[in-house]
């Protein structure tokens, strides 16, 4: 399809309601009760041109908890949405700006769960008749987004390389005033293709899609701050921190590009301020030293991280005191469920404290969200959202500003599958890839595959990597078992312990794509993996530790595991050796209900000690595992990867497929 036909024909898909019911890929937020919901979509949509713009009317369909806060009027990309609050007549005239695309009509209701379905109106219009009612007073800024890429830049389920600069392409030719934006986390934990080169490959596919400005997350910390520095300095596009503190910013520089705690985009006539905060607990989450510089006297200092919002305050107004006519932020936080009426999530606590933004993305947590906050007399609606991670999808919002005030915003994830989106029906994509990204990429992965293309075993299924958030951050899983019994029997101790956040995909690995078709990768029989998969499965070049834990640490380890920001933590333990089960809705610190062995006798909170086995992050207190596994007593042993990989050879020398563990309830969450 070309990108022309794309605007042109993207609401016609609106229609297809059966095809959205069909596919079902779209990860909306689910409420948790049958008491909640999303929004029931409007029904009875019509419109007509009026003398200022199109009048859009509709009947609001039943009644749900949470409530609904308004309606989103909007007619796709380019144009130029607006917010009804509910309470307001369901009649709105939808501002027009000049040079806007052909669209339909749709409404959304929208309640602090997210969108409802759109509901299209019963009639289209061309642009020639937009024109007729377009004002200059009516402007449009469309934003494109997304978070947490890891270096997925190869082409498969993820978009790639290849097909977010084809598509961030298209969807430029909708609106001049056009900007991209990541919230962080676009390095790290990432495939062979990006870590085999320092990341290199990811910067260089930001700078294809012409990114504007991306924040940093917790994994642009996953080595030291040279690194960081080099990838500042081969960034065609701007680096911003709102929440670190001066003396941090000002090392956070590569020659005459830096980081900056606000920065401002000029885009088709419109100065838009972005301004961003990295998520605190990254002190936690990178291995101890990422953080350290030495000042000009020789002095060790930490960057310094602060909680909270009152940089990204700050940095908002000093970006509007600079010109910027609207301001944008970009949180690596995220929303993690929707449950008792309540979107929780740091992106839903810290955006109700944010003031003066029109858009709050998120990430970290690697869920799909989007929302509306409403508006008052004095302030104006603020759209929330946020991507999955490993670049399957975008955001595409529009931010319609009419005399100098924003009136309204509309969001839709575009799926590279071109599957239904939680809020705007099915979004079409290019599917044609841009030949200098997909030649960038080739020209890594040729020298990849000599090397990673090599078979190191056959497992008997896919092991999952399925749920939202991803099973090994909220519960048992088969890879946590599977690795956790390995390090167990390896180093023959009473316990073993893996963070779920170290586990980076399915196997055979979803974001590594051999290039030796002869490998079998589907079906039902014994699939084939690759040290390729293996890299992919665990990037992070973890070391194995030995140490030795108590009893009372044990129970504390586990309520750190839990705790926090669960479900969705890359904290939460994986284990072999023992049992608990845990309450989640009790408050953190008091979660774990019972820790066992396993033949039932129970572990007391007591100074008995035991062996244990886990990860070097882990013993010195990555993921705020502080002072639990006596690292004063630690011994390191080896790699995890070449535990991994040999275990899987040794099955392949001795003719065995790898079997898929079954879940067997060692970890069992009660509420």
């Amino acid at each position: 399809m070309k990108p022309s036909t794309i605007f042109k024909s993207a609401f016609s898909f609106l229609l297809a309601s059966a095809l959205v019911a069909a596919t079902g890929l779209a990860m909306a937020p689910s409420a948790h009760s049958a008491t909640y919901s999303l929004p029931n979509s409007p029904t009875a949509v019509t419109s007509y041109l009026g003398s200022s713009g199109v009048v859009v009317r509709w009947t609001p369909g039943a009644d749900v908890e949470p409530g609904v806060t308004g309606f989103v009027v909007s007619a796709g990309a380019g144009s130029c949405p607006i917010f009804v609050p509910v309470k307001a007549n369901n009649v709105v005239t939808m501002p027009v700006v000049i040079g806007q695309p052909a669209g339909t009509p749709v409404v959304q209701a929208v309640n602090e769960y997210g969108f409802s379905q759109p509901k299209a109106s019963t009639k289209s219009y061309t642009a020639a008749q937009l024109a007729t009612v377009a004002s200059p007073t009516n402007k449009a800024v469309q934003v494109l987004q997304l978070s947490d890429l890891h270096g997925a830049i190869e082409v498969g389920t993820s978009f790639g390389a290849a097909l977010l600069a084809s598509n961030w392409e298209a969807d430029r030719k909708a609106n001049v005033a056009t900007i991209a934006l990541s919230s962080g986390d676009n390095i790290g934990a990432a495939p062979p293709i990006s870590t085999e080169f320092e990341e290199v490959p990811t910067i260089e596919t930001l700078n294809a899609i012409k990114l504007d400005v991306s924040i940093p997350g917790n994994h642009e910390h996953d080595r030291n701050l040279d690194h960081l520095n080099k990838m500042i300095g081969i960034s065609n596009f701007q680096w911003v921190v709102s929440n670190y503190d001066a003396e941090s910013l000002a090392v956070l520089k590569s020659g005459t590009k830096a980081m900056k705690n606000f920065t401002i985009i000029e885009r088709g006539g419109v100065k838009v301020g972005v301004v961003g905060s990295n998520t605190p607990e990254t002190i936690e989450q990178v291995f101890p030293g990422n953080l350290d510089y030495k000042t000009s006297a020789g002095e060790k200092k930490t960057i310094t991280i602060n909680p909270g919002v009152s940089g990204v305050n700050k940095a908002i107004t000093e970006a509007k005191a600079a010109g910027a006519e609207i301001v944008i932020a970009l949180l690596h936080q995220g929303w993690l469920q929707n449950a008792d009426g309540t979107a929780k999530g740091q992106l839903n606590e810290l955006a109700a404290q944010i003031k003066g933004a029109a858009a709050i993305y998120g990430g970290h947590s690697h869920q799909t969200f989007a929302s509306v906050t409403p508006g008052t007399i004095r302030t104006t609606p603020v759209v929330l959202g946020q991507t999955r991670n490993a670049g399957v999808e975008y955001t595409r919002t529009q931010i319609c500003i009419k005399r100098e005030k924003v009136v309204g915003q509309s969001i839709q994830h575009v799926l590279k599958a071109a599957a239904p989106t939680i809020n705007t029906g099915v979004v079409s994509t290019v599917t044609t890839q841009d030949v200098a990204a997909a030649a960038m990429v080739k020209s890594y992965k040729d020298q990849l595959t000599a090397k990673l293309d090599v078979k190191i075993g056959t497992v008997s299924g896919v092991f999952p990597r399925g749920g939202s958030p991803a099973v090994e951050r909220s519960g048992e899983t088969p890879m946590g078992n599977y690795i956790a019994d390995l390090m167990r029997a390896k180093y023959k101790t009473d316990f073993a312990v893996q963070n779920g956040g170290g586990i980076r995909d399915t196997f055979p690995a979803k974001t590594y794509i051999p290039a030796n078709t002869s490998l079998v990768r589907t079906g039902t029989g014994a699939l084939d993996v690759t040290l390729g998969d293996a890299f992919t499965v665990f990037p992070f070049g973890n070391q194995i530790a030995t140490s030795v834990v108590t009893g009372e640490n044990l129970w504390k380890a586990l309520e750190n595991g839990v705790g926090g920001n669960y479900p969705g933590d890359g904290r939460f333990p994986q284990i072999s050796g023992f049992k608990f089960s845990f309450d989640s809705t009790k408050p953190a610190g008091s979660r774990i209900v019972e820790v066992t062995k396993l033949d039932g006798t129970a572990i007391p909170k007591d100074g008995k000690q035991y062996t244990i086995t886990t990860l070097d992050f882990v013993i010195y207190g990555g993921d705020g595992y502080v002072n639990v596994f006596s690292p004063d007593q630690a011994k390191v042993q080896g790699a995890l990867l070449d535990l991994f990989v040999d275990a899987l050879k040794a099955d392949l020398a001795a003719g065995k497929v790898t079997q898929v563990p079954a879940a067997d309830g060692r970890i069992k969450k009660v509420a």
